[in-house]
């Protein structure tokens, strides 16, 4: 299995990307624990340094399997249910900004919280349109390109449009695009998923990238999800892509980061072995 971890290209309030500051520095750091790629959360790609991002990543010879766009719902306010048409096309307009990174790293759009939440002002069924509307000009403009796009189901604390995997799934079902796949983050499906396993096997070939982070937030091991149950049912559907470490940086980044992939490793070994 092929592990990656978040990093942010720019200073961020999100505080489960465990990586931020010089981003050389952190790069290399990241290789140096033993992962094969990094995650990058990226606010804006407009204002990002593309060729040394694309210099320093192929000095440590790391992959992008996804790229995250919630930077710009957390830092922007973006989304594509805002009641003001405007700020709802800001939002398709980031994502469309995307796609050429996207295509040159090969890395997976992740959209989360930048689909929005449901305010008071505005009908269910209202913003669900607007962010069906979204989501198909997203994924046809990114098609063109080979790119694909990973929906994540959030929790219902951050969120109360689709935070299931079942609802999710239904939703990529009406946008009907074979790039729209599912992001599956271990720290929400424990809130929201009545089976972690089973809503991993219920996505299927459908799941395009996979957090990990423990009940809490920390990293795998630091509270009570049951990983060897989580990995026997990511290994079981046939998932090839990498597992990425979005928590908290508890005690600090490097520990966090290590002692969550040497966790991951151990476990992969003894269901190989178990085998």
């Amino acid at each position: 299995m092929k592990y990656s971890m978040c990093l942010s290209t720019n200073p961020a309030k999100f505080d489960a990307v465990p990586f931020k500051g010089d981003f050389e520095v952190n790069v290399k750091k990241i290789a140096e624990l033993g992962f094969n790629g990094v995650e990058l959360a990226i606010r804006d790609p407009e204002i990002i340094d593309k060729e040394e991002i694309f210099r320093i990543l192929d000095e440590a010879g790391m992959g992008v399997p996804a790229i995250g766009t919630g930077q710009a719902w957390g830092e922007e306010g973006l989304s594509f249910t805002d009641p003001d048409s405007a700020v709802r096309k800001k939002a398709v307009d980031r994502v469309l900004s995307h796609i050429d990174f996207a295509s040159k790293t090969g890395g997976t759009i992740i959209i989360g919280l930048l689909r929005g939440i449901l305010r008071a002002e505005v009908s269910a069924e209202r913003a669900e349109s607007w962010m069906k509307e979204a989501f198909e000009i997203c994924c046809c403009e990114a098609e063109k390109e080979g790119v694909k796009i990973a929906f994540e189901p959030i929790n219902r604390y951050e969120t109360s449009l689709l935070n299931s995997v079942e609802d999710g799934l239904k939703f990529i079902d009406r946008i009907g695009s074979d790039n729209l796949g599912m992001l599956l983050d271990t720290f929400h499906m424990n809130i929201e998923e009545p089976s972690i396993e089973e809503s991993i096997k219920l996505a299927g070939d459908r799941m395009f990238h996979f957090h990990y982070a423990d009940s809490n937030r920390l990293y795998p091991g630091g509270g009570h999800i049951d990983f060897k149950s989580v990995l026997k049912a990511v290994f079981d559907i046939g998932y090839t892509g990498f597992l990425s470490g979005e928590h908290r940086p508890d005690p600090e980044p490097a520990i966090a980061a290590i002692n969550g992939l040497k966790y991951l490793k151990q476990i992969e070994k003894e269901i190989k072995e178990e085998k």
